[in-house]
């Protein structure tokens, strides 16, 4: 099976459109994990992705009269910025349908080279069948994003690049899969050059249509649902052409979670300065989950960033869940005495632990439940620490993994508190050391009763903490001459048309 591709990759002359990318090593991250990464960087391609290769190679592939009828394609972005870019340089006209979920940037991208886009539908699969119905009004010609060997073989240049760039030992490669384009050209050329490098196709677990293809012996299946946070790989239904080629040249497939996602983002960045789009690392993810999990050492690991067209505001999100990803943030509900005093006790409980995110709203007179990010080391860390608040007497659940209270609920904590009365608001700036947020309730000393608190790490100098008080218009003099001693900046906000508006008890 992989020798059909051999001659097709070679012969593909994509190099019009398409640049040789480099291969770089990823110094911090290997140094981190114990193994040699290196990380292919077609997010340099002029579209910003690999999907230029497959596209402009089809292109060439076609007889001059398909080329003048026009060609057409559906595509969540990469490949849509590819064929239109690959047309314009023939001369060819091209029609583009995206799902309507597609990035503005992708879309954007797709209109400045000249081609036409229609958008379709939420998913792939809706924008495809909608391409099929315009290339029977309309007479086009449909290019095929990944299950077309002239595509695949175009893709698998890639791979025939990676081998020439490092000619000496390379154990493991992991490749992005969506429809398994990419994953198909690059296995089928690596198995039959170099059939001792194993092969691993990565996935997102919420659009792994390549496993389930795999674990059912068949690509009849598809999946009901799609997770779009990666669209470049949200794909149902794996590829006729590129299950028959995967299934008999990959070692294995390997899921990952979205907080696995942006975390590897953080580390493409970290090495490289560059930000890759969610697709885009989806493999170095892989790579990271499988150098933890065998805890090999010392091994030569290679993987493809796909991608960089992502918008810039999702930024903010990708940011939020890194610390996750990269298992070094605990999400907690703890149950603490609504009592004055009791932050001070949960915060000596944590010891020198950093608490990177902390959020309440008084509720009653017994209980305070509190929404906290603890920072740890590993999942056993993690574990450790969870037993330990146990021990403790704190009732303790663990969100860490719970999807909805990651996205929504963590934001949600507050609302109006009944029964507070002579609140005061203050917010504050932090310095980012441990033991700042428990100096400063050493300073409350228990004196006065938080009704809220809202704290966030984002990783810079300062923390920006929000904070509520219950004081006695009497006790106001004595509390900002002790937050005057903190040194901390902050400004009172108990005035502030937001807190009266959202926050505060009504007259």
């Amino acid at each position: 099976m992989p020798k059909s591709y051999i001659k097709r990759i070679l012969d593909a002359r994509i190099y019009d459109v398409a640049i040789e990318t480099p291969l770089e090593p990823m110094r911090q991250l290997s140094h981190r994990l114990g193994n040699r990464v290196l990380l292919k960087r077609e997010d340099l391609q002029p579209v910003f992705s690999f999907k230029i290769r497959g596209a402009y190679n089809k292109l060439l592939q076609l007889p001059a009269e398909q080329r003048a009828k026009g060609v057409i394609c559906a595509s969540a972005g990469n490949h849509a910025q590819g064929l239109a870019l690959g047309a314009q340089q023939l001369g060819v006209r091209a029609t583009i349908v995206m799902p309507s979920t597609t990035p503005a940037i992708k879309v954007n991208a797709v209109r400045m080279r000249g081609a036409e886009v229609v958008l379709h539908g939420d998913t792939f699969d809706e924008a495809a069948a909608h391409a099929r119905a315009l290339v029977d009004e309309r007479g086009l010609v449909f290019i095929h994003p990944y299950d077309d060997p002239d595509v695949i073989a175009g893709q698998g240049t890639v791979a025939m690049e990676l081998l020439r760039q490092h000619p000496g030992s390379l154990d493991a490669v992991f490749i992005p899969v969506g429809g398994g384009g990419l994953a198909a050209g690059m296995a089928a050329y690596i198995k039959y050059v170099r059939p001792e490098i194993k092969v691993y196709a990565v996935e997102p677990e919420d659009a792994a249509c390549l496993k389930l293809a795999m674990d059912e012996g068949h690509r009849e299946g598809r999946l009901p649902q799609v997770g779009l946070f990666a669209d470049g790989v949200a794909v149902a239904q794996i590829g006729e052409e590129t299950y028959r080629v995967l299934r008999e040249t990959i070692d294995g497939v390997i899921t990952v979670s979205t907080d696995e996602i942006c975390a590897a983002i953080k580390d493409i960045f970290e090495d490289t300065r560059s930000i890759a789009e969610p697709a885009g690392a989806v493999g170095l993810a892989g790579l990271k989950k499988y150098a933890e999990q065998s805890g090999e050492q010392n091994q030569a690991l290679a993987t493809v960033c796909s991608g960089a067209n992502t918008n810039f505001d999702r930024l903010r999100y990708i940011s939020e869940r890194t610390e996750i990803g990269e298992k070094r943030e605990a999400v907690l509900a703890v149950t603490i005495p609504e009592k004055a005093g009791s932050y001070l006790q949960f915060c000596r409980d944590l010891g020198d632990r950093s608490i990177t995110e902390f959020n309440y709203r008084y509720a009653n007179s017994g209980e305070a439940h509190i929404f906290v990010g603890i920072q740890v080391s590993t999942d056993a860390d993690r574990a450790q620490l969870v037993a330990n608040l146990e021990e403790s007497g704190y009732q303790v659940t663990d969100l860490t993994d719970n999807e909805m209270a990651k996205l929504h609920i963590r934001h949600l904590v507050g609302g109006r508190a009944p029964g507070v009365s002579n609140e005061v608001v203050y917010r504050f700036e932090f310095p980012e050391r441990p033991g700042a947020l428990r100096n400063f309730l050493e300073q409350l000393a228990g004196r006065w009763n938080i009704t809220l608190f809202h704290y966030r790490n984002h990783g810079a100098a300062y923390g920006r903490v929000l904070v509520g008080l219950e004081v006695a218009e009497a006790e106001r003099p004595e509390l900002n001459t002790l937050l005057d001693q903190l040194h901390y900046p902050f400004w009172d906000e108990t005035e502030n048309p937001a807190y009266r508006f959202f926050l505060a008890q009504r007259d």
